[in-house]
C-alpha cells in the first residue's frame, strides 16, 4: 500500500520510523516519532545502520549550527532577503571549516584576536589557500 505513495519518488529504496524517548533531570519525559526515506537497499543498510546514519547527520547538523548560532550569532541576523542569508550561511560555514582545518580550540577567542589583528586573519587564509593548491 506504501509503494502507491512513493511511487512518484523513484529511487527510495525504504521508509523508516524512530521513536525517541527523552528522560529528563527533573521527571518529565518527552516521546518523538519521525519518519524517514533512503535510497540504501535493507541489504545495504538494516535498522542499526540507518540508526547509526541518522544520528551522525544531527550530530553534524546540532554542532555546526551551535557554531553558526552561538559563535557567529547567526539567528540574531536581521538580513532575510535576496541572497544575503544564503551567502552569510556560506561564508560562516566556510570560516568554521577554516578555524576547524587550523586547529583552533575556541572559535570566539580566535575571532576576537582577528578582529584586533586582521594580518593574522589573511595569513590563516593564505595558508589554507596554498595547503589546497598543493
Amino acid at each position: 500500500m506504501l509503494s502507491k505513495y512513493l511511487s512518484a519518488w523513484p529511487g527510495i529504496a525504504q521508509v523508516f520510523q524512530i521513536h525517541r524517548v527523552r528522560r529528563w533531570p527533573d521527571g518529565r519525559v518527552e516521546e518523538e516519532t519521525s519518519y524517514g526515506i533512503t535510497s540504501l537497499r535493507p541489504l545495504d543498510a538494516g535498522a542499526a545502520r540507518l540508526l547509526s546514519l541518522n544520528r551522525a547527520h544531527w550530530s553534524i547538523e546540532n554542532n555546526l549550527h551551535w557554531v553558526r548560532d552561538v559563535t557567529f550569532g547567526e539567528d540574531a541576523s536581521r538580513i532575510r532577503s535576496g541572497n544575503g542569508p544564503q551567502i552569510l550561511a556560506a561564508t560562516r560555514n566556510a570560516l568554521t571549516h577554516l578555524l576547524t582545518a587550523a586547529e583552533l580550540p575556541n572559535f570566539a577567542a580566535a575571532l576576537r584576536r582577528f578582529a584586533i589583528r586582521p594580518l593574522e586573519a589573511f595569513r590563516l587564509v593564505n595558508t589554507a589557500t596554498r595547503q589546497t593548491e598543493n
